[in-house]
């Protein structure tokens, strides 16, 4: 039996659980005009902007933070991009964090070219390798830069303790990383004001040319 148009969006969502871009879409062979007969059937639901998903796939816990990468990658954004801040730290199972937002890291020089959800705060710094790990599929920035992001960004020297503190118990950092960011955390606690290290945060952006 040959594959229908459903089938093909289908195996492009299964690897985000459901999620798929207009640009990967494209890449298939499937236009943008086929996408919105779709979602006007019902076949599709139209989550952001160049974001779609396969309608009645259960989605899951990570389901709004794929979405927040992929919303990313289709506005033609960097590769270099990652979950961050408190959205790490929650990721990771580590503080008390809860955001209301989802943080996402790009580069500084990164041209998002569709509007920013609401749901999703953008951070912009260059991130290097090192800074970028996976967890459970999704890129996110390692346990020690997401620690100094909260660190630097709010100046919130609980939450860097408790985080440090947490990673230790579940096993994300040694020792020797564990006692290099509490030296880190005791210079920031007696530093006179906080700073953002070149780390700039947007929560909406608009659209550019």
């Amino acid at each position: 039996m040959p594959r229908t148009r459903m089938d093909e969006l289908f195996a492009l969502a299964e690897e985000h659980d459901g999620l798929l871009t207009s640009n990967e879409a494209r890449a298939a062979g499937i236009q943008d005009s086929v996408l919105v007969r779709l979602a006007q059937r019902g076949r599709l639901e139209r989550m952001s902007r160049g974001v779609y998903r396969i309608a009645h796939y259960p989605a899951d816990r990570l389901a709004q933070y794929r979405e927040a990468v992929l919303w990313a990658k289709a506005s033609q954004g960097p590769e270099r991009i990652a979950l961050s801040h408190e959205t790490a730290l929650l990721l990771y199972g580590i503080s008390d964090a809860n955001p209301t937002r989802v943080n996402l890291t790009v580069p500084t020089s990164a041209r998002l070219r569709r509007k920013c959800p609401e749901w999703v705060a953008i951070h912009r710094a260059n991130l290097s390798p090192q800074d970028i790990g996976e967890h459970e599929g999704l890129p996110v920035t390692t346990v020690s830069r997401s620690i100094m992001d909260i660190l630097l960004a709010t100046h919130r020297i609980d939450i860097a303790r408790q985080s440090v503190s947490d990673a230790v118990r579940e096993g994300l950092l040694n020792s020797a990383e564990a006692s290099s960011l509490r030296r880190s955390i005791s210079r920031t606690s007696s530093a006179p004001s906080p700073s953002t290290n070149g780390s700039q945060v947007k929560v909406h952006e608009a659209a550019t040319s």
